[in-house]
């Protein structure tokens, strides 16, 4: 098949008329498909339905604490374990918080600005301008985070290893830099995992701020597609080892894990940074809802029963990702004008089209039925520079809606990439 951008005029136009008929049979089928959001789907939310019989009245004592009761603060210390032993740190180094790891980054970036960090001569909100490190594309939700503080946001592009160290290493020069985002295993939305050499660089980063801040949101450590868990660089020891013992906050959570609307998160850090932030939180909880702390242990169990886990919410995904590969293979490589991302494990596929496409990409497939996640929205502020991104999110559709949703994508990029190069 003869490239796209390759094709004379006239065999081009034949292509836009062809690709156009097509688009218009797909418009009137009327279909209302979503895949905007990368959530699981109601059957691998069923495998954790045991958790709404757990605990039973007779088991809310967990080491001798009762889970029903004030107190434990930083959390049960059986789910402290689990935690930290799913994250490779120590207990002491674990702090369990509510359903929502990012509502524990959020927090976190408050208190910087309302209090300031460990380390932090004074608060966040007393200075003239605060910057952020943005891989991108990246996690919508980071950008939000930083948008509602005024957070300037740094674009730094990402690479097959992470983010671009030479950036990244430039940018912390400059003492108004506090902090990177990162999504360092599957990355939010090109799958990739950052290198060993990556991790090194980050761990031994000398920023000009004394409380810059390494934002490790290692929301998909475990979220493997096939095979067995893949190891990974523990950024904790590795900061500490580099002399930043203070300089990272990790963040995970059972949100893919068990259920979104009712699981437990937590953040690992420091002993220094974990008696700092148990002295800021003192005065905000007593403790979080350690039920659901106990229930989630009493479930997992431990490390190797998260595993196993796993391996059932990869016999859902791993076929839905084939799928977006395999039209994404069919039907857009070999006319070359588009690139993707074949990640193995996460929630996401990453897309670029040609460039100037994607929000017209993203129009047409809303005018035939099919929503995703808006064109722009894995750079800061929303803004794309080569309007090229699209985040395809296949987890939460049953197969045989994927597969019409990817049929419409398909069409709608040859179309929006064939209206580009005829003007």
């Amino acid at each position: 098949m003869m490239k796209l951008e390759e094709m004379p005029r006239e065999a081009l136009l034949q292509f836009h008329a062809e690709v156009k008929a097509e688009y218009e049979a797909c418009k009137a089928k009327g279909l209302k498909l979503d895949m905007s959001r990368g959530k699981p789907e109601k059957q691998q939310l069923d495998l954790s339905n045991a958790l709404f019989s757990l605990p039973t009245a007779e088991s809310y004592m967990c080491d001798g604490i009762d889970a029903r009761n004030y107190g434990t603060m930083e959390g049960l210390p059986a789910c402290r374990a689990l935690f930290a032993e799913i994250l490779g740190v120590k207990p002491s180094e674990v702090f369990m918080g509510g359903s929502s790891s990012l509502t524990l980054m959020y927090g976190l970036i408050a208190k910087a600005f309302t209090h300031g960090l460990l380390h932090s001569k004074t608060p966040w909100s007393k200075l003239e301008k605060v910057k952020f490190l943005c891989p991108v594309p990246g996690y919508d939700r980071h950008f939000t985070i930083c948008q509602s503080f005024g957070i300037e946001m740094l674009n730094v592009p990402m690479t097959a290893s992470g983010p671009d160290m030479d950036v990244v290493e430039a940018y912390v020069k400059d003492p108004a830099v506090k902090g990177i985002w990162c999504v360092p295993k599957y990355s939010n939305p090109e799958g990739i995992v950052y290198s060993d050499e990556t991790v090194a660089r980050l761990a031994a980063l000398k920023p000009a701020a004394e409380d810059f801040v390494i934002m490790w949101d290692n929301a998909y450590c475990v979220h493997e597609f096939s095979g067995e868990f893949v190891p990974f660089r523990e950024i904790l020891s590795e900061c500490r080892n580099a002399g930043n013992p203070d300089m990272v906050f990790e963040f995970a959570s059972t949100s893919k894990i068990t259920f979104p609307g009712a699981g437990v998160a937590c953040f690992a850090c420091s002993e220094a940074n974990m008696a700092y932030m148990k002295k800021l939180l003192n005065a905000e909880c007593i403790s979080f809802d350690k039920i659901n702390q106990l229930r989630h242990v009493l479930f997992l169990k431990d490390r190797a029963g998260v595993l196993a886990h796993m391996k059932k919410h990869a016999a859902f995904l791993k076929p839905k990702f084939d799928t977006v590969i395999e039209y994404l293979d069919r039907e857009i490589a070999p006319l070359g004008f588009a690139s993707y991302h074949r990640p193995s494990g996460g929630y996401f596929v990453s897309l670029n089209t040609m460039e100037g496409c994607a929000k017209r990409t993203h129009q047409l497939m809303k005018e035939a039925g099919v929503v995703m996640t808006g064109a722009g929205a894995t750079y800061p502020y929303g803004k794309d520079p080569k309007d090229s991104n699209l985040r395809i999110a296949p987890s939460y559709p049953p197969i045989e809606e994927l597969r019409q949703a990817m049929q419409v994508l398909c069409v709608c990029l040859k179309l929006a990439a064939a209206e580009k190069l005829l003007g």
